[in-house]
């Protein structure tokens, strides 16, 4: 049931709370916030909202960049980190118009909407459900320098393997060696829990958490199956708790895809289905992998548009550090089942009818989750209607370990970009998906695309430590 204004003021009242944060969505989907006293709001400031300067936030508009945060109340929840009292909010940006406000049509949350309105109305399906699985890494201490005369970084859990000889407990995990490891080298046990317990309260349901491959602190939360636009306010929201909760039992964690030179990468894998008229569409007895002709075209759209893809689901220049051969991070264009090589995996598990589905496995948690999850589904919109078969178009399925495939047949197949700059080029020159119903504004696109050049340009030129182990003898 929608929560109403009410619903916040009773909250407010309940929990005796003394200030109202207001969580915003920046271009990079990091959270920033406004915080009020809570005897200042009221129905009015629901109505009115909160400025800002959207230009701030890296939404270059052609309106004034003068606009209004409208909180959603649905989102309201008490913030578990504040030793105040706070309730927590988020909610779309709006445009200041007279007589009435209108969506910033580049803010996050609006193009999410839109993606699902977009869907909605051409008929093909009313609900997108997706399931992202959180991976990422829980460190001891951490430290970078970026300086003209000292460039670095330093990184440390106590249950590394490098650490065999200075931690004195024997609860030393083994370089890759991580997968569901229990106690007592599942050190980080009770903080997970907590995090997953947070999430509960919030509404988030979780189905499960677990180490992962990289021995050096590598965890997954996965949370079960939600409506697209919801699943874009937990992420968030999942993010906020797994960092906030690290930081109270004395540690840090981080999304980054490749922290750790040598370990497993970490991703976020998003699993998807459509539902039209609460029955799943994707679901076929007689189709390859139980997998209806739409479920396939699907496939199609994501595959064809891969690459354009990788800008908005892998926009960081570490991103492509993880999606390298030799480790589970997908690295060829192309659908299999069970195959974790292979860009789209069809699991096995989901046997069910209302279960049936497929996950897509190069996206990492660096995306900001509405533009990606929109993205994603835009790119599926466009496979069903121009009919985009994967099979047809020689992406598979590839029933087999993509891996260890002789050379010969290596070199036959379609890789993702190895670089961010090649995703951008692919996203400028392949983005009319993104922009059909105006779901992502061209001019967002054109702002993301220069702001990731600029990006790279800055990364480019650093000098890395690993350059002056190869090249400062020659």
């Amino acid at each position: 049931m929608k929560k109403t204004v009410q619903d916040v003021m009773n909250l407010i009242q309940e929990h005796d709370i003394k200030m109202v944060d207001f969580k915003m969505v920046d271009i990079n989907g990091q959270f920033r916030h406004v915080t009020i006293p809570a005897k200042h709001f009221s129905e009015t400031t629901m109505q009115n909202g909160i400025g800002f300067d959207a230009s701030n936030y890296g939404y270059a508009v052609v309106e004034k960049s003068d606009m209004v945060f409208i909180p959603d109340p649905d989102t309201a929840c008490i913030d578990p980190f504040c030793s105040i009292p706070t309730l927590s909010m988020t909610g779309n940006a709006m445009i200041i118009d007279n007589p009435e406000n209108r969506p910033l049509a580049q803010y996050p949350r609006n193009i999410v909407l839109a993606a699902e309105k977009y869907m909605q109305d051409s008929g093909i399906a009313d609900t997108m459900l997706i399931l992202p699985e959180f991976e990422f890494y829980l460190f001891d201490n951490v430290g970078w320098k970026v300086a003209p005369q000292n460039i670095g970084m330093s990184i440390d859990a106590n249950e590394a393997h490098w650490n065999s000889d200075v931690e004195g407990m024997g609860r030393i995990i083994p370089k890759q060696k991580a997968y569901h490891v229990a106690k007592p080298f599942d050190s980080s046990y009770e903080a997970r829990s907590e995090m997953c317990l947070l999430l509960e309260e919030m509404g988030i349901t979780v189905k499960y958490h677990h180490p992962e491959v990289g021995g050096a602190g590598q965890f997954e939360i996965e949370p079960q199956l939600g409506q697209m636009s919801k699943m874009a306010d937990a992420s968030m929201m999942i993010k906020y708790i797994i960092h906030n909760t690290a930081m109270k039992y004395g540690k840090t964690a981080t999304f980054m895809p490749k922290p750790v030179y040598g370990e497993a990468g970490s991703g976020m894998h998003v699993h998807m289905l459509l539902l039209k008229d609460g029955e799943p569409i994707f679901s076929d007895d007689n189709g390859y992998s139980n997998l209806s002709e739409t479920a396939h075209y699907f496939m199609g759209g994501l595959l064809k548009h891969i690459a354009s893809l990788c800008a908005i689901t892998n926009p960081s220049t570490n991103s492509f550090k993880r999606l390298v051969p030799g480790f589970e991070a997908p690295v060829t264009v192309g659908y299999a089942t069970s195959n974790r090589s292979a860009v789209i995996r069809i699991p096995a598990y989901a046997k069910t009818p209302n279960l049936r589905r497929f996950e897509i496995r190069n996206p990492d948690a660096t995306c900001n989750p509405y533009f990606c999850y929109a993205a994603l589904l835009m790119a599926g919109i466009d496979g069903i209607k121009n009919k985009i078969d994967p099979h047809a178009n020689g992406w598979g399925p590839y029933d087999v370990n993509l891996y260890t495939l002789p050379e010969e047949e290596k070199a036959k197949l379609k890789g993702l970009p190895t670089r961010l700059e090649d995703a951008l080029d692919a996203l400028e020159a392949d983005h009319d998906y993104l922009t059909a119903g105006g779901v992502f504004p061209e001019e967002l696109i054109k702002n993301f695309i220069k702001t990731k050049r600029e990006e790279c340009s800055q990364m480019a030129a650093i000098p890395h430590p690993a350059e002056f182990d190869r090249y400062y003898n020659l």
